[in-house]
């Protein structure tokens, strides 16, 4: 083998090596998905907190812009769960630093999410903005969602997993 074809083999058997036989990839850990799903276990910002007691710890993503944060009460996020919690997710939006910019836009958080490397996507709606919710989707895998709402918006990834 010359040069070329060794310096070509190297990254494959590295790559090899790190890849554990027989267990299945999450997407939230998989570099080929693109998910930048990342639950945070700490402490709420002040802003979402309202509502909860003490230290006000849940499991929660912040939108790419930190416009919202979504709380997890049924983390991990599951698809065909039986039992157990529900898809239960509390939606909270920073307040906005200056008024609407449509203030006839709708209040409805609306929810379009789509499949890492596929095109299936779905809409979801939480009535009167954020707020609960139950957000289920059909298939497990990494969700890129973008979220619109009182004329605001932003995007966030979350990963369902198989229950």
């Amino acid at each position: 083998m010359d040069a070329w074809g060794r310096l070509l083999l190297a990254p494959v058997v590295l790559l090899a090596g790190c890849t554990a036989a027989g267990a299945p990839a999450t997407p939230a850990a998989s570099a080929s998905t693109g998910c930048a799903a990342r639950v945070e276990e700490g402490r709420l910002p002040d802003w979402a907190d309202a509502g909860f007691s003490g230290d006000a710890r849940a499991p929660h993503v912040f939108g790419a812009k930190g416009e919202i944060v979504a709380v997890l009460f049924g983390q991990p996020l599951a698809v065909g769960r039986t039992e157990g919690p529900s898809n239960k997710i509390l939606w909270v939006s920073r307040p906005a630093a200056t008024p609407s910019p449509d203030p006839t836009a709708p209040a409805t958080l609306v929810i379009t999410a789509t499949l890492d490397g596929t095109t299936t996507r779905v809409t979801r709606e939480v009535a009167g903005g954020p707020g609960p919710s139950i957000v289920d989707v059909p298939r497990a895998g990494c969700w890129h969602l973008e979220l619109r709402w009182s004329g605001r918006t932003d995007t966030m990834d979350l990963v369902y997993v198989a229950a």
